[in-house]
């Protein structure tokens, strides 16, 4: 795997002076970002398909904002990586709290509305 792939990006450096540098193009489009607060996952034997998406409150319609399909080994690559960053934000901000524990969602809403970001995870593509 090239230093940095889903280690967290611009932060990351390579572990030795020798290993090969990605060097990433990154137009202002997509450095703009894409914003989600919901992730359906589905996957069949070759691939993992991740659709993000952006959920109104009140509107009972959401839309599917980008779709990630990637391989197995790069879910596993994936979820290692978030797992990495997320431990380096809490020791950083404190732990990351759960709406559905009573905290309220991020722009306001009902605790424990949200489906789970790994809703569909089982499910066949």
């Amino acid at each position: 795997m090239p230093p940095g792939a889903f280690s967290g990006g611009a932060q990351q450096q390579p572990q030795h002076e020798d290993d090969d540098q990605l060097n990433l193009e990154l137009d202002e489009e997509t450095a703009e970002g894409t914003y989600a607060n919901l992730v359906m996952i589905a996957h069949s034997p070759e691939e993992f398909i991740l659709d993000f998406i952006r959920m109104v409150p009140g509107v009972q319609k959401a839309k599917v904002k980008s779709r990630i399909i990637v391989t197995p080994q790069h879910a596993r690559r994936l979820m290692d990586a978030l797992a990495e960053n997320i431990e380096q934000y809490e020791r950083a901000h404190g732990e990351i709290q759960d709406p559905g524990e009573g905290n309220a969602p991020p722009g306001g809403g009902n605790p424990g509305t949200l489906p789970p970001m790994g809703f569909g995870g089982g499910a066949e593509a």
